[in-house]
């Protein structure tokens, strides 16, 4: 198992699909990082010679931020949307959708688990 930037890298998957792996490289990154020195997306993560894959490594260190820096980094961007409270910011104050969803019927991922919230119930006169 290669390890990259920290992270297992799987043997049996093709490399452009296990540098997903990591934390801020989706496929597109990945073949453009693999384009530029020369290897080929289809061969297995684990065939790679300590050359390519350190070359890979080089690579992701110089041109992106990833794992750790890339979550310091945007955790430090939603703090500075809740420190200004802008819109934004509220939004993620309050556990809301923040980009413009609807919330009335979805946005359970975001909201959590349904609260329930007692109705009023029905006013009976009291005769006496």
């Amino acid at each position: 198992m290669p390890r990259i930037v920290g992270v297992d890298i799987p043997n049996d998957k093709a490399i452009v699909i296990a540098l997903t792996y990591i934390h801020g490289i989706g496929r597109f990154i990945a073949g453009k990082i693999l384009n530029e020195i020369g290897v080929k997306p289809d061969v297995r993560a684990g065939k790679l010679t300590e050359d390519e894959v350190s070359k890979i490594a080089q690579i992701i260190d110089r041109d992106y931020a990833v794992e750790g820096q890339l979550r310091r980094q945007v955790a430090q961007d939603i703090a500075r949307l809740k420190d200004i409270a802008c819109y934004r910011g509220i939004r993620h104050r309050k556990g809301l959708p923040v980009r413009g969803q609807q919330t009335q019927s979805n946005a359970r991922t975001r909201k959590g688990k349904r609260k329930t919230v007692a109705g009023k119930k029905g006013v009976k006169e009291i005769r006496t």
